[in-house]
């Protein structure tokens, strides 16, 4: 179960192309033998309404919270991690270049006797 889930200010869309950043952390994530394939989601949505820090119009932010199940050690999450944040910095390189932007990560871990799954995905992709 490696979700990650990314909200961003809506004005975001005009600087940079969100499927880069998509695409960034599905190549992270897919590389990882920490995250099976079958299990991974890339969600990405823009806030509706938002208001960054001091509400200054040039402001943005991104960020990512990436939900897995029990299991990983922590030192596997902490580099998993580095490595998909660094990946999506790369892509925010403008917007980080700026005194406007925020980027954030978090890792939460999913107790499994609390999260109920119907994915035929899994084994479709197991048989390959």
């Amino acid at each position: 179960m490696p979700h990650l889930h990314i909200e961003y200010s809506p004005d975001l869309e005009q600087r940079i192309d969100m499927n880069d950043v998509c695409k960034a952390a599905h190549r992270v994530m897919t590389a990882s033998t920490l995250f099976p394939m079958a299990g991974i989601r890339i969600r990405a949505f823009a806030a509706d309404h938002c208001i960054v820090a001091d509400d200054h119009p040039d402001n943005d932010f991104l960020a990512m919270t990436l939900s897995v199940g029990s299991g990983r050690s922590q030192a596997d999450l902490k580099a998993a991690g580095d490595q998909l944040f660094a990946a999506v910095q790369s892509v925010l390189a403008g917007p980080l270049a700026t005194p406007h932007f925020a980027l954030s990560l978090e890792i939460r871990e999913i107790d499994a006797a609390l999260s109920w799954k119907d994915t035929p995905i899994h084994a479709r992709l197991s048989r390959q």
